[in-house]
């Protein structure tokens, strides 16, 4: 019925943005920042990938105009939590390549980002994502049977970028009996693209199966939850809904979506953005 799925978990791995960082004005260097071109993977985050970066900036820079490393794009803190597809998709998914990212060195936004002062910071969100997915697809079940070397397994296959290290335990999070159809809750979020709003995300309880058995699907998903997203007939279409800088089908089933397009945090992360006015 669908691409071969093995292929679909393998395109989400290793899919990649064309990115180029440059080093904001303002910073103090002793001489001119070449811009730096990386391939940023979707699935991974800002501060675990951007050694290089960091490296290049301050070959140019003295040690006492460093402080915390941090991202912006068009004005906007990017968030280091969220998973970088995340926030292409949510920030720039109709801009040109490569993605033109701002570095900074200094006046770290606190109001706006988290601290993440070593990758232990990054492990400790990702395991809890993990666990929290845990929760709602088996009661935690999985991931409490796992040993500690199970999870460390998780960690460093996505730090380390080893798809198969990685599915050889995530695989077991995927798993459901049969006569369910499904998990029992969907681990989910949907990012709004409008700025200055209180709510990041939409996260609520939502089934993969009707009580009479049906697969729910992801239109099924926003008619509950962000019913605007959804382009009624005959109406001008105003939103894009993206997973994995793709927009799927309204009607592909919500339990699929969860096995294969959700990140490697085992959440479907939902990005709805306005459709760009040409």
């Amino acid at each position: 019925i669908m691409a071969d799925d093995k292929d679909v978990l393998r395109d989400v791995w290793f899919g990649r943005i064309p990115t180029c960082f440059t080093l904001n004005q303002d910073e103090v260097t002793e001489r001119e920042a070449e811009a730096y071109y990386l391939l940023l993977p979707r699935v991974s985050y800002l501060t675990l990938v951007t050694d290089k970066v960091k490296k290049h900036f301050l070959k140019v820079m003295r040690a006492e105009d460093v402080e915390e490393m941090w991202f912006e794009y068009e004005g906007t803190p990017l968030k280091w939590h969220y998973p970088i597809g995340v926030l292409f998709d949510l920030h720039a998914s109709n801009s040109v390549l490569p993605w033109s990212i701002t570095v900074h060195f200094k006046n770290f936004p606190d109001r706006d980002l988290l601290h993440c002062p070593s990758s232990s910071v990054i492990e400790a969100h990702f395991m809890s994502s993990i666990k929290e997915a845990d929760a709602l697809k088996h009661k935690s079940q999985v991931v409490n049977d796992m040993q500690k070397k199970d999870h460390k397994q998780l960690w460093m296959g996505l730090q380390n970028d080893k798809f198969d290290q990685f599915w050889a335990m995530n695989r077991k999070l995927m798993e459901y009996p049969t006569e369910e159809g499904g998990f029992r809750y969907i681990p989910f979020r949907i990012y709004q693209a409008m700025t200055g709003n209180d709510r990041p995300f939409i996260q609520k309880l939502f089934r993969p199966v009707s009580p009479e058995g049906n697969a729910y699907t992801l239109g099924d998903l926003l008619k509950e939850m962000y019913p605007a997203a959804i382009t009624n007939d005959g109406e001008q279409k105003r939103y894009q809904v993206v997973i994995h800088g793709i927009e799927p089908l309204l009607e592909t089933p919500l339990q699929w979506l969860s096995e294969h397009l959700s990140h490697p945090d085992n959440f479907l992360h939902i990005c709805v953005v306005p459709t760009p006015s040409d």
